[in-house]
């Protein structure tokens, strides 16, 4: 009898464990939530590449759910020529990675001023900054292009790059906290002792404060590219038909597909959902590799900052 309540004991304290590495209760508990939650995530993602390596056959084919007969790559040829894909990806770079880099030192160096220096009114412009943040958009569209319009820069990339270089791109104002906060963390008696050594402002700046602020540069240039990449109302009205990103392309695919379905040499199939998939995995490929890449920084920066993004 001992002994069995010996061996209810340990097995007890080996389901219910709460020390160390846990139960296995517990264990089990946490890895059926990790899978939910990252099903959840993965699922459009698996669904779109699945989606879009279907034949027609296959895909009006009820039998046929998740494993296709055999892999379908017409579809991102089409997809391909439909989105113009070299064109527009050169685009989308140059509409993200300047402005992003542009904005990233904009709001690096206001936040560095506003954080270090005596600035008179301070606390008025940041009520000013966080009040240009919560006014939607919308408000500030039709008198940004009529600025615009007045200095004949439409259909162009400069309604775009000017922005993010005085510090007003695109949700600028959740950059210029976030490094006016870790400016802001570290004590000024760092500036004074380098300040005495003989360091200048911009020396202190640069080898100071940027490297305490590493986090905050990698979060906003990272967030700043992924939202200008996938921003399309303003950056369909400032670029007219001379600039086209990816993301535009994507807007237009069906009325593009169908005109040059009409216009080809019947290469083109009826556009059927394959191909849509297709495109919006060509569309979104770049971030994704981006992500790869970069994984490690852009989740200690999040960790360290505190912001999350859409």
């Amino acid at each position: 009898m001992n002994r069995i309540c010996s061996v209810w004991r340990k097995l007890q304290a080996l389901v219910w464990r709460s020390g160390g590495k846990g139960g296995l209760l517990k264990l089990a508990f946490t890895y059926f939530l990790l899978i939910g939650f990252g099903f959840i995530y993965l699922y459009p993602i698996i669904y779109m590449v699945v989606s879009s390596l279907f034949s027609l056959n296959d895909l009006t084919d009820p039998a046929v759910r998740w494993i296709p007969r055999a892999l379908y790559f017409d579809n991102f040829r089409e997809a391909f020529i439909t989105l113009d894909f070299l064109k527009s990806l050169g685009f989308s770079i140059l509409t993200s990675l300047v402005p992003a880099l542009l904005q990233t030192v904009a709001t690096a160096v206001i936040g560095f001023g506003l954080a270090r220096f005596p600035v008179p009114l301070k606390k008025l412009w940041l009520v000013l900054i966080v009040a240009t943040f919560l006014i939607p958009y919308q408000v500030t569209t039709l008198p940004r292009y009529l600025m615009f319009d007045s200095y004949h820069m439409l259909e162009s990339v400069w309604p775009t790059f000017l922005p993010a270089l005085f510090g007003q791109g695109y949700r600028s104002a959740i950059f210029l906290l976030v490094f006016f906060s870790f400016f802001s963390s570290y004590p000024k008696s760092m500036d004074e002792a380098a300040s005495i050594d003989g360091a200048s402002r911009l020396q202190i700046f640069y080898r100071i404060a940027l490297p305490a602020a590493k986090s905050a540069i990698v979060m906003s240039f990272l967030f700043s590219f992924v939202w200008y990449w996938n921003e399309v109302s303003q950056s369909a009205l400032y670029f007219g038909q001379s600039i086209t990103t990816l993301p535009i392309q994507l807007q237009n695919f069906t009325s593009r597909y169908e005109q040059l379905a009409e216009a080809g040499d019947g290469t083109f199939m009826r556009l059927n959902e394959s191909i849509s998939m297709a495109g919006i995995l060509l569309s979104i490929l770049p971030l994704i590799i981006m992500y790869c890449f970069l994984q490690k920084q852009f989740v200690e920066s999040i960790e360290r900052s505190g912001i999350t993004g859409e």
